[in-house]
């Protein structure tokens, strides 16, 4: 397909935060950029998509890449990196970010809209409810949960969306809360993915850093991964550990934490300090703000990837640990319960039991855990992957856009 120029269309993402700030709002999007950018790279080629596509991202400015950095196009605008500090300070940025919105689309005249945050909906929601750019037409994905939004915001989110075209959500069970809602717009369910750093699987990387890290065949590796937040649940990862300690066990701890404000650190400590009372500090593996590359590389250490998370709207994390045949145990909140998939390996917080149970299962039937290892890595190479993230978003792109009136 050439690139004629009635075929190719551009797509603008409106956010709220730099996209080079750590988050799963920012990565997943970066990501879908990066893999749209690699569909459509050459200058003559085939797809299966009726259009060509190209993206740019709309955002604060960025805090330590470069415009240059990323494979899309990036255009920025001024924003308060303070503005939660004060309600006036918050209405004064969402202002500003009004007239940034405005002067940004009016400019890059986009062909679609894809607005990735709930901030930057309720923003652009204030310009198209006034009338402003009503001829585009734009889409929205949900990353939380429905229920996990404040009414106000609900209010201006659901009058936003009379004009989308269509709310898109990461899992069936986010659908299913917003059908309650009796939108207007339709609602297509998009799985999450990962970043490119998990794409590949190497056989031999997980031997090679179980020795490096001196562990033995008969011991587990129970895994913990995330950045600091109080979705997290931090403060309960030292009583499951304990738990497990009471078992007949043999474990150590991998834990990596993600610390992005001066008051995270203490919290890092209590997780810390509650592992080792619990297995001394011989048995914890601890690794700290690490890239993408090194946590793709952490997860091999894992045998059991475990979530505690008292509020997850997908799970990112699980799905990550899935790329490197990790076996998930998992809290059966939010959109968790749809990823992992697997009722034995979900647990409640007040029945510790059924993991603990479940875990000394999995080390005295070692058949039984290569077998969940399998199992997950099944189900994220057939539901998670970026090709089929990708596919999704283009395959949305092109329905909307060829019955645009």
């Amino acid at each position: 397909m050439d690139r004629d120029k009635n075929k190719i269309k551009k797509i603008l993402y409106l956010m709220e935060y730099p996209i080079d700030l750590p988050g799963g709002g920012q990565m997943s999007t970066q990501t879908l950029c990066d893999g749209i950018v690699d569909v459509f790279r050459n200058s003559n080629i085939e797809t299966e998509y009726k259009y060509i596509y190209e993206p740019t991202v709309c955002c604060p400015k960025l805090l330590t890449k470069k415009e240059s950095d990323y494979d899309f196009r990036i255009v920025t605008y001024e924003s308060d990196e303070n503005r939660e500090d004060t309600k006036l300070r918050r209405i004064a940025n969402f202002l500003k970010r009004i007239g940034s919105f405005r002067r940004i689309i009016a400019a890059e005249r986009p062909d679609f809209i894809h607005v990735s945050m709930s901030e930057s909906l309720i923003t652009f929601g204030f310009l198209r409810c006034l009338g402003f750019f009503s001829k585009i037409p734009f889409v929205y994905t949900d990353r939380g949960l429905a229920y996990g939004y404040r009414k106000h915001s609900m209010t201006c989110i659901k009058a936003t969306l009379k004009y989308a075209k269509r709310l898109l959500t990461t899992t069936g069970f986010n659908k299913s809360l917003w059908e309650k809602e009796n939108l207007s717009c339709g609602i297509t369910v998009i799985p999450n993915t990962i970043s490119t750093a998990f794409n590949d699987y190497d056989n031999n990387r997980r031997s090679e850093l179980r020795e490096k890290y001196k562990i033995a065949d008969d011991e587990l590796v129970i895994g913990f991964a995330g950045r600091i937040s109080e979705e997290k649940d931090w403060p309960f990862v030292p009583e499951i550990v304990s738990a497990l300690a009471k078992t007949g066990v043999k474990f150590k701890v991998a834990l990596v934490i993600s610390v992005y404000e001066a008051g995270d650190i203490d919290q890092v400590n209590m997780v810390r300090d509650g592992i080792r009372a619990a297995i001394g500090d011989d048995r914890l593996i601890y690794m700290q703000d690490l890239s993408q590359k090194e946590i793709a590389d952490y997860y091999y250490l894992v045998d059991i990837f475990v979530m505690s998370s008292m509020f997850e709207s997908f799970g990112k994390a699980a799905v990550e640990a899935m790329s490197r045949k990790c076996c998930v145990l998992s809290t059966t909140v939010g959109g968790l319960r749809e990823v992992v998939a697997k009722e034995e390996n979900l647990y409640t917080k007040d029945d510790l039991k059924k993991f603990t149970d479940r875990v000394e299962y999995l080390y005295n039937n070692r058949e039984e855990l290569d077998s969940d290892r399998e199992f997950f890595y099944d189900r994220y190479k057939s539901n998670y992957t970026i090709s089929a993230n990708v596919s999704g978003h283009l395959h949305l792109y092109d329905e909307i856009l060829s019955s645009k009136v």
